[in-house]
C-alpha cells in the first residue's frame, strides 16, 4: 500500500520543494520531504497536485500510457462558442502536433476560492468557464488549446486526476490517502496482438 497526498496547489507556487529564486514551493505547505510530485502543475495554475512516497506509483500516475484523465476548469476571455467547443472536442493543431480530442463543455462559474491576485479582466470583455478533460500531458496544453480556438485562458484550475478530486480542499490544504494501483500500463489499442 502506498501513501498519496492530494494537495490543492495555490496560484504562484512551484510543484517542487526547493527554489533558488525565493518563489513559493511545496515546502511552504508540506513538511514530509519523502513525497514527490507525480506530474506537474504550472506555477500560474491552481488545483490538484498528487504527491506520493512510492517511485513506481509516481511514474504510473505521470505516465500518459495509463491515460489517467485530468479535469480542468478554465476561465477564458470571451463567451465560449459552440464552434470553439467543437474544435476542442476534435483536437487542436498546436506547434507540437494535433492534440487528442478533449471532452469540453460550458461550465457555470464554479463556487470556488478567490484568486490572489485576481485575474486581469477587461471591463468590456466578458469571461466564461469551460470544463476540459484530457488524457495527455503536453506543456501548458489547456492554455495553448483554448488560445488556439480564440479564447485565451485567464485562470486554470485542475479539479481532478482520474478519480481523485479536490473535494473541498482550500488552496494550500492537503489530505493523505492510501492507494493500491496496478503497475502495468493499460493496453495500447494501436498495438497489434500476435
Amino acid at each position: 500500500m502506498s501513501r498519496i497526498i492530494l494537495f490543492n496547489k495555490p496560484f504562484q507556487v512551484l510543484s517542487q520543494f526547493t527554489d533558488s529564486e525565493g518563489r513559493g514551493t511545496l515546502a511552504d505547505y508540506i513538511d514530509d520531504k519523502n513525497f514527490y510530485a507525480a506530474g506537474r502543475l504550472d506555477y500560474d495554475s491552481e488545483g490538484l497536485l498528487l504527491l506520493t512516497d512510492d517511485g513506481t506509483l509516481q511514474r504510473r500516475i505521470a505516465d500518459p500510457r495509463f491515460k489517467l484523465e485530468k479535469t480542468y476548469w478554465a476561465q477564458v476571455e470571451g463567451e465560449i462558442t459552440d464552434a470553439a467547443l467543437q474544435q476542442l472536442r476534435q483536437g487542436v493543431k498546436l506547434k507540437d502536433g494535433l492534440t487528442r480530442p478533449a471532452k469540453a463543455e460550458r461550465l457555470e462559474a464554479p463556487d470556488i476560492w478567490p484568486r490572489n491576485p485576481p485575474i486581469r479582466q477587461r471591463a468590456n470583455q466578458p469571461t466564461s468557464w469551460i470544463e476540459m478533460r484530457i488524457s495527455e500531458g503536453r506543456n501548458r496544453q489547456v492554455r495553448r488549446m483554448t488560445a488556439a480556438v480564440g479564447f485565451p485562458t485567464l485562470r486554470l484550475i485542475r479539479y481532478a486526476i482520474g478519480n481523485w478530486t479536490l473535494q473541498d480542499l482550500a488552496p494550500g490544504q492537503y489530505r493523505m490517502d492510501e492507494v493500491h494501483l496496478p503497475v502495468s500500463p493499460a493496453p495500447n489499442p494501436r498495438r497489434r496482438r500476435r
